[in-house]
């Protein structure tokens, strides 16, 4: 027992601690040109080629390097470690001056797991277990698989104590049940269905529920014991509830396995950070995915820091626009409650696959993509990959630099960029976003209403989150996503505004948290039908739902199917979708505000103790998505893209909602749309210029401060510790070229 306690205390010694200012904007790179999760095998040149790329690594402005390993190559047999690539690199990055980032794949387990534990295998819902061909590997439920991974991670964690350059962990890459594999025999595909899942969903019930009873009850069947009870395969008439605890349930397992894994790292290197990262942020897409999607807002409280990947021009059309560049960042950003995220894969190349290949990505493009991240409050960059692809349907696509080793004007300027992030590092890791005063809730189980068979508007939320996303960014009016399940009177607070996007399905805790947010004295903007649904699945008496005709003061009359029409407010007119809800007024202090083409009030404000709430019998925000449905292959569902361009003259109901919420906006001018963001430290505040856009664009902003700042420089100017003037007012006038970027930092 001596060996290990002195080894441990070697290793900690040798693994001290990053310092608290560092930030990290890697590459991803481990060794040779393989492409993640494979590995180079080491030849007698893998040292001299490995320190060649380490040092251009280093010299174009990245000061860390994203390797990873990985479960099949590294633990060939049990017990039998091979981590030699990851030794190797960890000892030429610190001769390079950089740090490392560990990223860990294990959904690519080694076959003799697969021996040793014959029933652990993904099960899916006809029954069929599903064979590992390195991919998707075996479910964490089972005892076995679940020990043989964390030992392996163990590990992996003894050997980076041994380097003084380790830094963070990303411990899960595009979380989901099933990884890296597409099983399209099966129609609908879901998972996972073996008796180690089952077991655990029904200590998951007991512990909802109870009893089998109060089950029984809800939904409706006539279990004798436990051990009948399984997930549904398929729908039924009668109930969906068990549908909706189905899936509920992945999520949490999800984020409860996430966990396990930080645990296991942590308990050999307890300092270090641990990360992961989504494929997209989790209100893109569905709960309903029979590969298992995660809850983003869950997956962060499971490590440090939860990120997500951004590919905006990936292979599969369309690419994404702008807005939904930004609309991801926020959403990644408000999912940690603005503490920080990480974009744990930044496109650093063109897409591929196949034979369909995407628009090339510019010097312009990335530079603005890494700055946008940053603005968003994010505290670590990760570009894919220096090397393109090798192999795969993607061979050839995503690099910084080509496959034959000549470089990119885009590298330079990426590098260039990251050496301007890293010098004002330790002003980015105490920042943050400025305070928004809107919040859009998001509920992610409102796209289960109907069940598993529901698939008619299953991109309803997205898009509706996007419309009402576009209408206060065109007008660079910050807001949060905030999470309808973690909800409360207190967390709203100190928001002017709250829209309720799309809000068929109401949880009860989310209800008495908006009433009592209305009542204290907020401003609530709801669209139709709010509250018909509660969490069960369950219809309520009459709609809107949980009483709420006190607080909005009319109550539902009919409704009718309108895929088209438009409202009027006063002297606009706009375009809203799906139906038309028509109101019985019960307080006759409710007044309309809008009206639909046949004169018939459309919208309605009704005061609420001491605020006021506005109920819209329609869907403006879907309509204001300038949604193009498109086929989500690995989702299995249908979701929105927005424009490729702001729309010339914002949508007139931003405006009204910022008017009725008082809501603060930028003394700014421009020429053409443009982005601006701020984050507030505690010495100062940086604020982003960032043009969209196809044509050049000039900005003026005059910033209230306190005092006349201490300091006011660009820093993407050519100079960048050249001082600007400073007063206050502070004014800035700056001059954007297409696609471009001005950065300026303001030390008070």
């Amino acid at each position: 027992m001596r060996i290990p306690v002195l080894f441990f205390f070697l290793a900690t010694l040798a693994s001290a601690a990053p310092p608290e200012d560092f930030f990290p904007v890697s590459v991803w790179y481990a060794g040779g040109k393989a492409r993640a999760p494979m590995l180079s095998s080491i030849t007698p040149h893998s040292e001299a080629e490995w320190s060649t790329d380490l040092a251009r690594i280093n010299s174009l402005g990245f000061n860390t390097v994203r390797t990873w390993v990985e479960w099949a190559a590294g633990e060939p047999r049990p017990g039998e470690y091979h981590l030699e690539q990851l030794d190797l690199l960890l000892r030429l990055a610190q001769k390079a001056g950089l740090r490392v980032i560990v990223q860990t794949y294990v959904d690519s387990a080694p076959d003799w797991v697969g021996v040793k534990f014959p029933d652990g295998r993904f099960v899916a819902q006809n029954g069929d277990a599903i064979p590992s061909q390195a991919a998707p590997g075996f479910c964490f439920d089972h005892p076995g698989v679940r020990e043989a991974t964390l030992n392996f991670l163990r590990e992996v964690a003894r050997h980076v104590a041994r380097s003084n350059v380790f830094y963070a962990w990303d411990l899960w890459s595009e979380p989901h049940i099933i990884n890296w594999a597409e099983i399209n025999y099966i129609p609908n595909a879901s998972f996972c269905y073996c008796p180690y899942t089952l077991a655990r969903f029904r200590r998951w019930l007991q512990t909802k529920y109870g009893s089998l009873d109060n089950l029984n009850q809800a939904w409706y069947r006539r279990f004798d014991n436990w051990n009948q009870v399984s997930p549904p395969r398929f729908d039924t008439i009668l109930s969906y509830t068990d549908y909706l605890d189905w899936r509920i349930f992945i999520t949490q397992k999800l984020a409860a396995d996430l966990a396990a894994r930080d645990r296991a790292v942590k308990a050999i290197l307890p300092d270090r950070l641990t990360t992961s990262h989504a494929s997209g942020p989790s209100a893109f897409s569905s709960f309903a995915g029979g590969d298992g999607n995660p809850d983003d807002y869950l997956m962060y409280k499971s490590v440090d820091y939860y990120g997500t990947s951004l590919y905006p021009k990936h292979s599969l059309p369309p690419h994404m626009s702008p807005l939904r560049i930004q609309m991801a960042l926020d959403l990644t950003r408000s999912a940690g409650n603005n503490h920080g995220f990480y974009i744990g894969e930044l496109q650093g190349g063109f897409g591929v696959r196949g034979d369909v290949v995407s628009q090339e990505i510019t010097d312009f493009d990335l530079v603005r993509y890494m700055w946008a991240a940053i603005s968003r409050g994010a505290r670590g960059i990760n570009i894919y990959a220096f090397y393109p692809m090798s192999s795969g349907y993607e061979a050839g696509g995503y690099g910084l630099i080509n496959l034959d080793g000549s470089g990119t004007s885009r590298a330079a300027s990426a590098g260039y960029t990251a050496r301007q992030i890293a010098a004002n590092g330790p002003f980015l890791l105490h920042a943050h976003p400025k305070p928004a005063e809107v919040a859009i809730l998001v509920n992610q189980v409102t796209n289960l209403v109907g069940g598993a068979g529901h698939f008619y508007n299953r991109g309803a939320v997205a898009q509706s989150l996007s419309g009402y996303y576009r209408m206060f960014s065109e007008r660079n009016i910050p807001i949060d996503f905030v999470n309808a399940t973690d909800v409360t009177a207190a967390s709203l607070a100190h928001y002017k505004l709250v829209v309720l996007p799309y809000p068929l399905l109401v949880f009860t805790s989310e209800a008495s948290a908006l009433e009592q947010y209305v009542q204290a004295g907020g401003h609530l903007f709801s669209e139709a039908r709010p509250g018909w649904i509660d969490e069960r699945g369950y219809a309520q008496p009459a709609i809107p739902g949980f009483d709420w005709q006190r607080m909005f003061g009319v109550r539902e009359k009919s409704v009718t199917p309108k895929p088209e029409l438009t409202l009027r407010w006063g002297p606009h007119i706009f375009p809203s979708a799906v139906l038309e809800e028509r109101f019985t007024v019960l307080d006759p202090s409710a007044k309309p505000l809008a009206h639909f083409a046949d004169d018939s009030p459309a919208v309605y404000e009704h005061a609420f103790g001491k605020g006021s709430a506005i109920l819209a019998g329609s869907f403006p925000g879907q309509a204001y998505s300038g949604a193009e449905a498109i086929s989500r292959q690995r989702a299995n569902i249908i979701v929105g893209s927005l424009p490729t361009a702001a729309s010339s003259a914002p949508h007139p109901l931003g405006a009204l909602l910022a008017e009725w919420a008082h809501l603060s906006q930028l003394d700014l001018k421009t020429t053409a749309p443009v982005d601006v963001e701020q984050l507030l430290g505690p010495t100062g505040r940086m604020v982003f210029f960032l043009n969209w856009g196809t044509t050049k664009a000039r900005a003026e902003l005059t910033l209230p401060l306190d005092h006349p700042p201490h300091l006011v420089r660009e820093i993407t100017a050519v100079n960048p510790d050249a001082p600007l003037p400073s007063a206050t007012p502070l004014h800035i006038e700056t001059g954007l070229i297409p696609g471009g970027v001005r950065v300026y930092r303001i030390d008070e």
